[in-house]
Parts: structure tokens; C-alpha cells; sequence
């Protein structure tokens, strides 16, 4: 049965590494037979949460941005790909920002349960990307019955391009493909 699949793509770099995975990750889910969407966070307009929680009322956020869009289309997918390039050791500033703009879905009945995350690091050590992951589940935790069920970890890499060649651009293919 074919699932709808929202990939949030929150490198500032179009790209970048961690987008490349994003793309490999999307073809499986693909040829799978699942509908993909990919938003690029680095196309869009998104401003930080005021913390004022209107949404929970509203059910929708009070700045008037693309987050409001994305936060919809988060609502009706039946999973979510998060995919980030690790920053200190943490998500980027871009995906915690989406996260906090996504407030509204704590307050409404979602789709959404199959969570997945695609992180890359400049650090070789897959350690690296273990904040970013327990980031992300504090956010799952607020969202009942989601589960992180599955993780790409592209370590090793930098500069824009130096994911080529690396066994990890499978891996996402291979994880892609077993969304069903």
C-alpha cells in the first residue's frame, strides 16, 4: 500500500550532503510506490516561533510564512523524513526552527507515524549525530504513537559533494525503498 512521504530538507546548502541522501532516500521511497514530496527548507521563508502558542488554539501558526504550508502538509503525510547537516553536534538551526513553527500538530489529529531522520557530519565518528537524534525524539515524544524508525548517518563529510562515492548514498536508497 503506498504511503504519502513528506521529506523536510533543512540544509541551507541546496546541494549539499545530506540533500544528496534526501534524493537517494526519495528514489527508493519511489520505486517503492510511495508519493514523495521534498520541501527544501532553504527555498522558503520561515521566521522563529514567538512562543505566544496561539496554534494550539487555532490550530494553525499567526506568522504568515511557508511554514504554515509545511506544517499542513507534515499533518497529512504518513511520514516524515527529517534531513539535516549536524551543527555542534545538534540538528541545524534551520530544522529546529521548522520543529518549534510545527507547534500547531500538538493540538490536532495527524497521519503522520513513521519518522525517519538523514543527518551528515564533518566528524568521521557516527557519534556525532547522537544529539541530533535525541533532539528529535523530544519531538516525537510530543507526538503519541510516532516512532523513529529508521536513521541515515553520513559521517565523513564536509564540503559540498564529498557524500559521492560513499556506500551511505545506498544505504538511504535501501531504507527509502523499504517504506510500505
Amino acid at each position: 500500500m503506498s504511503k504519502k512521504v513528506l521529506i523536510i530538507a533543512t540544509s541551507p546548502r541546496k546541494q549539499g550532503n545530506s540533500n544528496r541522501l534526501v534524493q537517494e532516500f526519495a528514489k527508493g521511497a519511489k520505486d517503492a510506490g510511495n508519493e514523495v514530496e521534498i520541501e527544501y527548507l532553504c527555498d522558503k521563508t520561515i521566521n522563529f516561533c514567538k512562543g505566544c502558542l496561539a496554534c494550539q488554539r487555532l490550530k494553525k501558526c499567526v506568522i504568515e510564512d511557508d511554514a504554515n504550508e509545511i506544517t499542513e502538509k507534515m499533518r497529512n503525510s504518513e511520514v516524515i523524513v527529517w534531513a539535516t547537516p549536524v551543527y555542534y553536534y545538534n540538528m541545524s538551526g534551520q530544522m529546529k526552527t521548522m520543529i518549534d513553527r510545527s507547534n500547531a500538530l500538538f493540538a490536532t489529529v495527524n497521519k503522520f507515524k513513521d519518522i525517519y531522520l538523514i543527518a551528515c557530519a564533518a566528524e568521521n565518528n557516527e557519534s556525532a549525530i547522537d544529539g541530533t537524534i535525541d533532539s528529535l525524539k523530544g519531538w516525537l515524544d510530543c507526538h503519541s504513537g510516532t516512532i523513529l524508525k529508521g536513521v541515515i548517518k553520513g559521517v565523513g563529510v564536509d564540503n559540498v559533494g564529498a557524500i559521492e562515492g560513499k556506500p551511505i548514498l545506498k544505504e538511504a536508497y535501501l531504507l527509502g525503498k523499504t517504506i510500505s
